[in-house]
């Protein structure tokens, strides 16, 4: 039987790890200020609408002596200076992140606070109100009793589309009857009765 030593696990050296770590700290602050040199805005929304309607159902002849940017095929970005063949990736691009900081802006959003949520709140409640009030009863009523005279007029078309199908079922059945004595051979089924 064989005994182990009592120093069979590793042992580590507090000291040289803390040293390291310091290191490690003052490098990451070296980092976070050189960092803070680049001051950029966090996103904020644009002011602007994009125009995609403006090129809508419209095609475009390009050779070569087109002018690269203004005319042609596509959307030209100016601040990164490319050409984006369709509107969805034009807007991918315009809110992607090399768009964004070239606009000088990181990609972190503002946080709200509670008084600007609030705020906001007011307003669409403010906008809802005004949408409620311009909605007038008068037209309200209209539209109640021409929605119950559509339906009123569906009722009755249903009505004479049953009664136009019951009509036409009982001929049908004796045509199919005076068809089959025909194929019988027969002129009846041994019955008085027609």
């Amino acid at each position: 039987m064989s005994l182990r030593p009592d120093d069979h696990r590793r042992k580590w050296d507090k000291s040289e790890y803390q040293r390291k770590a310091t290191e490690r700290k003052l490098k990451s602050d070296d980092n976070e200020k050189k960092k803070d040199t680049i001051a950029r805005e966090n996103l904020k929304s644009r002011d602007f609408q994009v125009d995609f309607d403006s090129k809508l159902g419209k095609s475009v002849v390009i050779n070569k002596n087109t002018p690269g940017s203004s005319q042609s095929g596509g959307y030209y970005c100016s601040i990164c200076d490319c050409v984006i063949k369709d509107s969805i990736n034009f807007l991918d691009h315009i809110n992607g992140k090399k768009h964004q900081r070239n606009l000088g802006m990181n990609m972190k959003v503002e946080r709200s606070t509670v008084d600007q949520v609030k705020e906001r709140f007011k307003l669409n409640k403010i906008k809802m109100q005004t949408k409620q009030k311009d909605y007038e009863l008068e037209s309200r009523i209209k539209e109640a009793k021409e929605e119950e005279e559509r339906y009123k007029e569906h009722r009755k078309e249903q009505r004479k589309d049953r009664k136009r199908k019951h009509e036409k079922e009982p001929e049908t059945e004796s045509e199919n009857f005076d068809e089959m004595r025909a194929i019988m051979g027969f002129s009846g089924f041994g019955t008085s009765k027609k």
